[in-house]
């Protein structure tokens, strides 16, 4: 029972909730524990407990961007960064509801705010509150406010150490609650811990990955304006990974730099000897994919994803629906399917622009004739002597082709997110059952 449990998805999902919230929860317990301050007021409490909870919330935050794989390998790094967005807005609406409470039922407090004669820890409490909004609203408003990816990130790592670094140091001053010394060392190891996960990612990985660097074998061009990379490892075995896993690329330059980028990988994941990804030209980074030489340095931070087939063996079959580049991990999974000679039923909805933009479309006609595999093409306008299907996949389309028995399948998609949602909608109305439902998201930024 327990073996089965382990390899549950959504029960490993489950635990790790559990664990969330139990470390969330956990440091306000201890804190509210003997000796209580005396003769303080219900919203005085209450408020104090939002900081402490949003604090703890903050903290957390270094683990969930970390990329644990134990942690990863049960959501995803997609939903686990979507989740470490919401809960970090939810961390600043108690920091920042804390003090708004402390100023309604104890006016005096609002002289805290004159930063220049207000004692240390309202100093560090400003600071840190302001250097927290400032990363809140960056990313919120990153793409608006035109600020590049790279700086973004860069000043995102700084200003968290600072929210959390100088929230800390404000707790400690007020120390109304931490007045025992076992209690500042339990905090301090959070914080020490959150420390740690930050400098491993951005110093000690980085360091590791210069260990085992890739060389560019070879630049292809491939239908709708994709280019298939090629790496091979330099000095290494590589890594295996699953069929429709992603890693972070780092391209010509050191890795501490942090210019790395997400790519679903398009080769079979049985061949660790020569990784390929097929990379579409849409932003400034994957526009120069073209004039990346061979025998360029590469580095990969990997693998990483859910998105595969490998974790339902016991699956009938499977049905794939692509949009565009987002063919690219289905490729892998079709592939490393015929190598492993896999004779469960695969069904593959794909569309794109035109027949032109179909990226892979000789090569999967010929997997055709080595895997039960049917292929649905579905370009948005057809020419004349088009007699297949066109526009776009809908619910009608789905009904059209998925297994009456819906249940026996897992469903992947991967496309653009407008594609995605209207996908999902379509097959949750046709009776899929919301399990059996996967997706990969382009953005991770």
């Amino acid at each position: 029972m327990k073996r089965l449990l382990m390899h549950n998805p959504i029960a490993v999902a489950l635990l790790w909730v559990t664990a969330y919230l139990l470390i969330t929860l956990f440091p306000l317990a201890v804190v509210l524990l003997y000796p209580a301050p005396e003769n303080r007021e219900f919203w005085v409490d209450f408020s104090v407990a939002l900081g402490f909870i949003g604090l703890a919330m903050m903290i957390l935050q270094f683990a969930l961007t970390a990329r644990v794989n134990r942690i990863e390998a049960s959501y995803g790094i997609d939903i686990l960064l979507q989740f470490h967005r919401y809960t970090s807005l939810a961390a600043f609406v108690m920091v920042v509801i804390h003090p708004i409470i402390l100023f309604i039922v104890q006016p005096e407090t609002l002289e805290l705010l004159n930063i220049l004669e207000a004692p240390w820890r309202a100093r560090l409490a400003v600071i840190g509150t302001l250097a927290f909004f400032i990363m809140v609203a960056t990313t919120i408003w990153r793409k608006p406010l035109k600020i590049p990816y790279e700086p973004w990130r860069a000043a995102h790592s700084i200003l968290a150490v600072i929210a959390v670094g100088f929230g800390f140091g404000h707790t400690l001053g007020v120390a109304n609650y931490l007045s025992f010394f076992w209690k500042v060392v339990l905090w301090s190891a959070m914080i020490l811990v959150a420390l740690w996960l930050i400098t491993y990612v951005r110093l000690v990985k980085p360091w590791l990955l210069t260990k085992r660097p890739y060389l560019v074998e070879e630049v292809v061009p491939l239908r709708g304006d994709v280019w298939k990379l090629a790496l091979r490892p330099s000095g290494h075995e590589g890594f295996t990974f699953q069929p429709g896993q992603f890693a972070w690329i780092t391209l010509g330059i050191h890795p501490i730099r942090m210019r790395e980028h997400p790519f679903s990988m398009s080769s079979s994941g049985d061949h660790p000897e020569r990784i390929e990804f097929g990379i579409k030209a849409l932003g400034d980074f994957t526009r120069s994919i073209k004039n990346i030489k061979p025998g360029t340095k590469a580095y990969l931070d990997g693998p990483y994803g859910v998105f595969t087939t490998e974790r339902y063996w016991d699956s009938a079959g499977f049905v794939l629906i692509a949009g565009g580049v987002g063919i690219t991990p289905m490729y892998s999974m079709l592939v490393t399917a015929v190598e492993r000679q896999d004779d469960r039923p695969f069904l593959l909805i794909y569309s794109a622009r035109s027949w032109e933009d179909f990226t892979y479309r000789e090569e999967l006609e010929v997997i055709k004739t080595k895997l039960n595999l049917q292929i649905i093409y579905v370009p948005r306008h057809g020419d004349e002597n088009w007699t297949g299907e066109t526009g776009y996949v809908d619910k009608d389309l789905l009904e059209r082709y998925i297994p009456i028995h819906r249940g026996s399948r897992q469903y992947f998609i991967c496309a653009a997110p407008v594609m995605m949602d209207a996908v999902e909608a379509g097959l949750l109305s046709l009776d899929v059952p919301v399990t059996n439902i996967h997706m990969e998201h382009f953005n991770l930024a």
